[in-house]
């Protein structure tokens, strides 16, 4: 397994990341297997997990918590996420500091841990004052309760607003940026990677498979492409055939396989691979489902994607382009037409 460093704090963390939102009902629900994957990712050199209190309604902090106990813990730079609805009341949601205070609380007794390495936001809010929010998490870190703070899905505009609040207001900076990232979904190659690298964050990125797109599965010649998994059928405007730009996802994921096919690799090998690979990236975050996901997902370490292979990838997917802007993960509120055309 190789390591980098993770933006300007020094943490060494794995090229590969543990994602844990398929841990519980949303994706596995045998607790068992889902404790066996993170162990044998251990096992296998990963030493970065990724989860967030929404996932599976906190079961996917229970699960991580469950296999990190008994000595684990020490060795794992973990990562969990709050701002998603964790309760029918209001203000049990959001980036406020109201809610900041008692999430970490709950996630902290999920996880079994006295401290979080990365606490990350996870989407921007047009409702809350980014001062605010960076203020809370910078208690939280004088606190001792979190070691740094991290932004997900942010707009490359947000990105550098919140680190001129936290230098101008002398608060923790977010260090680590988590945008969607992947052979089918290019957007961030605009403006989020580039704004990262510049800000010396570092950058740990989501659905390199997008979704399963890039499984092996989806190829123009397979028998059933119906999304089977529970979180696919909370996101069925990504997988709809009907749908022209999931067709063009079918047409770019079969020509993709061909490639991967071509140079000797699994298409997952070679999705992962290709992410691992661009400069301003840190760590990729895999998301198993099963332990086959699990080992199937690992054998993408160490591949290096040759020059005239990366040539022929921007020949069917331009670098900067995402062929649905539902895989981006949000709609900047900021760039919709009405707010385009006028302020309120």
């Amino acid at each position: 397994m190789d390591y980098r460093t993770l933006g300007r704090t020094g943490v060494s963390v794995s090229t590969t990341c543990l994602g844990a939102m398929m841990l519980g009902p949303w994706g596995n629900p045998d607790p068992e297997e889902g404790v066996a994957i993170v162990q044998q990712a251990l096992d296998a050199g990963i030493n970065f997990i990724d989860t967030a209190d929404v996932y599976s309604a906190g079961e996917s902090e229970r699960i991580v918590g469950k296999a990190l106990a008994g000595g684990r813990r020490e060795n794992v730079v973990l990562a969990t996420k709050f701002h998603n609805a964790m309760g029918q009341d209001r203000n049990q949601r959001g980036n406020s500091r109201r809610w900041i205070m008692t999430a970490v609380e709950d996630s902290l007794r999920r996880l079994g841990t006295d401290w979080i390495d990365l606490y990350q936001v996870h989407r921007p809010s047009t409702e809350v004052d980014v001062e605010e929010t960076l203020a809370a998490l910078s208690d939280l870190v004088h606190q001792g309760k979190v070691r740094y703070v991290g932004s997900t899905t942010f707009p490359a505009s947000q990105i550098v607003e919140a680190q001129w609040v936290a230098r101008d207001r002398h608060l923790q900076r977010f260090v680590t940026e988590q945008p969607s990232y992947s052979l089918l979904t290019r957007g961030a190659e605009n403006d989020v990677l580039p704004t990262a690298a510049r800000h010396g964050m570092g950058v740990m990125t989501y659905s390199p498979l997008a979704g399963g797109w890039l499984s092996g599965r989806w190829r123009r010649d397979a028998a059933d492409l119906a999304p089977t998994a529970p979180a696919r059928q909370r996101l069925r405007e990504r997988f709809d055939l009907a749908l022209p730009q999931n067709q063009r996802k079918l047409e770019a994921a079969d020509a993709l396989g061909g490639l991967a096919d071509q140079a000797g690799l699994s298409l997952i090998q070679m999705a992962i691979a290709f992410v691992i690979n661009h400069p301003a990236v840190t760590s990729v975050i895999i998301g198993p489902r099963t332990l086959e996901q699990l080992h199937s997902q690992l054998a993408a370490d160490g591949v290096v994607l040759p020059p005239d292979l990366l040539d022929h990838i921007d020949g069917v997917v331009a670098p900067g382009v995402t062929l649905n802007a539902a895989d981006e993960g949000l709609d900047n509120p900021h760039l919709q037409p009405a707010a385009r055309r006028r302020s309120v």
